[in-house]
């Protein structure tokens, strides 16, 4: 493993300028030939933003950013604050309800990879579904935690249906659920234009400028 590490750390230094790739993933593997499995090592090499990100503006704030999972990866540890490493998304709900308990204050960015990685690539529906209900067994907790001015986003990076012939990502569209005690009920955002309408949200929220990116949708949903 130490090996795929260090090929990819390489490829990561060529892979740059012209030859630019975001990321270069790790996906560490073990067992024999036809029934190799993945494990909870994998580690993505990434490009840094090319720009300052909603994270960075949060960090230089002084709001303190606690990624859970990948996301540390995903940004290449920049407007990180604390990092959580997570094996499964079991894993990650726990360590999710542990830091709300923790933290009193601040962004809480989590990733659940087994959607992705474990299930929706691998067209495994009964574990997709099976996922689903452990998710919304672990979210009822994580409700219980909520303090009266939290705000919950639940979305994605893109849609990863198991029940299509392809294993690659199979949705552009994906849902975006917005919770917390201060917010109106039923109100129905639309369609967005762009995934950084989440971040333009995220700098109202904190009262930041943000990245100039997004159409924040706060003012749609805050009761006062």
């Amino acid at each position: 493993m130490p090996r795929l590490y260090e090929i990819c750390q390489i490829a990561r230094e060529l892979l740059t300028g012209e030859n630019a790739v975001a990321r270069v993933i790790a996906r560490p593997f073990v067992g024999k030939p036809g029934s190799f499995k993945r494990t909870d090592r994998r580690k993505d090499f990434s490009l840094p933003p090319p720009e300052e990100t909603i994270l960075d503006i949060l960090q230089k704030k002084g709001v303190k950013v606690v990624g859970i999972g990948k996301i540390q990866d995903l940004f290449a540890g920049r407007g990180i604050t604390r990092s959580i490493h997570t094996v499964d998304n079991q894993d990650a709900m726990d360590k999710l309800t542990q830091t709300l308990k923790e933290e009193k204050e601040g962004l809480i960015f989590i990733n659940l990879v087994d959607f992705d990685m474990v299930w929706g690539h691998r067209n495994d529906v009964q574990g997709f579904a099976k996922g689903l209900e452990d998710f919304d067994r672990g979210l009822e907790e994580v409700l219980d935690l909520l303090q009266t001015y939290d705000v919950l986003i639940i979305t994605a990076d893109h849609g990863c249906d198991p029940t299509t012939p392809s294993t690659d990502h199979s949705r552009e569209y994906v849902p975006l659920l917005v919770f917390g005690e201060k917010l109106k009920k039923s109100v129905n955002l639309g369609t967005r234009i762009s995934f950084s309408d989440v971040s333009a949200t995220l700098a109202d929220i904190f009262e930041l400028q943000g990245t100039g990116k997004g159409e924040s949708f706060w003012r749609e949903i805050y009761a006062g």
